[in-house]
């Protein structure tokens, strides 16, 4: 979904499509990263941290209330006031019941032009976790982590079926000409996901552009889920959009049957990975 301003006006857009995603027959629902402002890491300004709320708060219990309400899984993104001075970037899962699950909080920070995201979150210290939902069991990473074979790994040994990786990602308009570039390598390393792993994916972008006109981010969308095989079952455009998708979780074990990599693994040979580089 496109975000204004007004981050009440974007809680409730987001129940709205919420809604109708359960009436399409969804189970598990996941919205984009920060969904209830704009995308403001674009630049650092002290006033921002006002964003931040605590769990339990609004976002949390307005998704607890929906889930109750619909039987469905929800998937929400917020910026995490944890306490005065320690911010994270925040995802949360849901039941169906509307039991909070429990926090995923963001462990790679990325500090690049227009995504200046180590001003405002301390890195995630709860580990990659999975949760046990009504419908499945499913890991929900945030955005930077999507680059990161390690993460998806993690999560994959721990028995997740789908990844989940809510999403802002665009690029700057100076940029332009590399889009589409970025745009395939982004959807190329996370489709490797599912196929190293032999799990699904989900990522889920925002739309629209943010910021100054001529001097902003434009998200480019393309949110998709991949199979484990990493064949893309949808792909949404541009614009905004409710993409509901049917994963078979026996196809994991079909795949995995033939395609045995974790099987395969050398466990023994992989204990320089945790080197920050190996001389």
């Amino acid at each position: 979904m496109a975000c204004s301003t007004d981050v009440d006006a974007n809680l409730a857009k987001a129940g709205e499509m919420i809604r109708e995603a359960a009436r399409r027959g969804a189970q598990i629902i996941c919205v984009q990263e920060l969904f209830r402002s704009q995308y403001f890491c674009q630049t650092e300004a002290i006033e921002t941290f006002n964003l931040a709320e605590p769990v339990p708060g609004p976002t949390t219990e307005s998704f607890a209330r929906l889930a109750r309400e619909l039987g469905v899984v929800l998937i929400g993104s917020i910026f995490e006031r944890r306490m005065a001075g320690v911010y994270h970037n925040t995802a949360f899962v849901v039941d169906a019941d509307g039991t909070m699950l429990g926090l995923y909080r963001k462990m790679h920070i990325p500090d690049d032009p227009r995504f200046y995201e180590k001003y405002y979150f301390t890195p995630g210290d709860l580990g990659f976790r999975c949760f046990d939902t009504r419908y499945g069991r499913i890991a929900a990473l945030v955005c930077w982590d999507q680059w990161y074979p390690e993460g998806a790994r993690l999560a994959a040994l721990q028995g997740a079926q789908i990844l989940f990786y809510p999403t802002a990602i665009g690029f700057h308009e100076s940029d332009a000409g590399e889009a589409q570039h970025q745009h395939n390598a982004w959807e190329t390393i996370q489709r490797s996901h599912a196929i190293a792993n032999g799990v699904y994916v989900a990522s889920v972008n925002r739309v629209g552009h943010e910021g100054p006109a001529g001097d902003g981010l434009q998200f480019w969308g393309g949110s998709f889920v991949a199979d484990p095989q990493g064949r893309m079952l949808a792909k949404a455009g541009d614009g905004e959009e409710i993409l509901v998708v049917e994963c078979d979780t026996a196809r994991i074990e079909q795949v995995r049957r033939n395609w045995p990599f974790l099987r395969d693994r050398r466990i023994d040979a992989y204990g320089g990975i945790t080197a920050r580089v190996i001389d």
